[in-house]
């Protein structure tokens, strides 16, 4: 979808701290062999801090950096993958009350790691609705930690970080412009991230921790590795494509690439190679020392960014998400102005 009145005002992230990948190593914690080939250098990681107040946090910076206050804030949106922190218990709401304070909508989304980038389109299409919507504010938040997740193990070349993301979509004017966002939806592959395993009746019922590679294993055996990168491959091309169409701009027009923080193995063979990118026209550089953040690799990269003063006005940002069901999406962001805050550290 094309978008000509729709603005980002305000980004934060919150890092609770790091850790060097190569102490990870000599602890026995992370396979030398596996750290070399996704080449990341530190992984943000969490003592205590859920997911849900990482994101609280993250969303007092978005609202101050674009001075938005309670009452503007129409629609709370908040994206994870992982336990937020408590059975049967709403995360989104906690957020709406340490960091707004307001009695807007405030809806949970879980498209997995590609729930920011949904949570995204679906706040664009209410503001663009009709509705008296002036702003929405979009957050992420997890941390990936035993007994039911080994961030270092449970998916082999991906490591995941704890930080939590927000971002202030709004119809009043801010330092970028969102011009296009679009998502394709691939659900053949849905048993990519089931396998042979049956429905349980409580979390990590199979087998503790989540262990991705067995999983994938026994989907692959079923159709073919080919096939599951020929269906990948079609997906991200029809909604790269579409959200230049409906930006008006070609590939060559980007200047950043904001992408997954996968490790550097599979973020080559998803994007790297297959859309022909210099390495130094992503984020890599930065999304290597946080690891796979769950659903706020594009927030936390495109806060990066903006922090960094890397993209400068009149600069177009492409950001790319996908997720296990699997959806994919693309959204062309401008940048008209350098915020106020550009040299904040990240």
């Amino acid at each position: 979808m094309r978008f000509d009145d729709l603005y980002i005002t305000g980004v934060g992230v919150h890092i609770p701290g790091r850790v060097a990948v190569s102490d990870a190593v000599v602890r026995g914690d992370f396979d030398e062999k596996l750290a070399r080939r996704t080449d990341m250098e530190s992984i943000a990681v969490s003592d205590g801090e859920s997911g849900p107040e990482m994101a609280a946090k993250a969303a007092r910076t978005a609202l101050r950096r674009s001075g938005t206050v309670p009452l503007d804030i129409d629609l709370i949106l908040h994206a994870d993958v992982y336990y937020q922190g408590h059975d049967l218990w709403a995360p989104v709401s906690y957020i709406q009350r340490e960091a707004v304070g307001n009695r807007c909508p405030a809806i949970e989304v879980r498209q997995l790691s590609n729930g920011g980038m949904a949570a995204m389109e679906l706040a664009a299409g209410m503001l663009t609705g009709g509705m008296r919507t002036s702003s929405a504010l979009l957050t992420t938040g997890d941390r990936f930690c035993p007994p039911g997740f080994d961030r270092w193990q449970s998916d082999p070349g991906t490591v995941y970080g704890d930080v939590g993301t927000a971002l202030v979509l709004s119809r009043h004017p801010g330092f970028a412009r969102l011009r296009s966002l679009c998502t394709v939806s691939g659900p053949e592959l849905e048993q990519m991230h089931r396998g042979d395993d049956p429905f349980g009746a409580e979390p990590f019922e199979v087998r503790r921790p989540v262990d991705l590679d067995v999983i994938k294993q026994a989907f692959i055996d079923k159709v073919d590795v080919s096939y599951i990168v020929a269906q990948s491959t079609a997906g991200l091309s029809e909604v790269l494509k579409r959200a230049l169409n409906e930006a008006g701009c070609e590939l060559s027009d980007i200047d950043w690439f904001v992408l997954p923080h996968f490790g550097r193995r599979r973020l080559t063979q998803t994007f790297l190679r297959p859309w022909h990118l210099d390495r130094d026209a992503t984020t890599w550089s930065w999304g290597r020392t946080v690891g796979h953040l769950g659903a706020g690799d594009q927030f936390a990269s495109l806060t990066h960014l903006a922090e960094s003063g890397k993209a400068e006005p009149g600069q177009r940002c492409l950001l790319a998400g996908v997720g296990a069901g699997f959806t994919w999406s693309c959204a062309v962001v401008e940048i008209l102005q350098a915020p106020s805050w550009t040299g904040a550290a990240a």
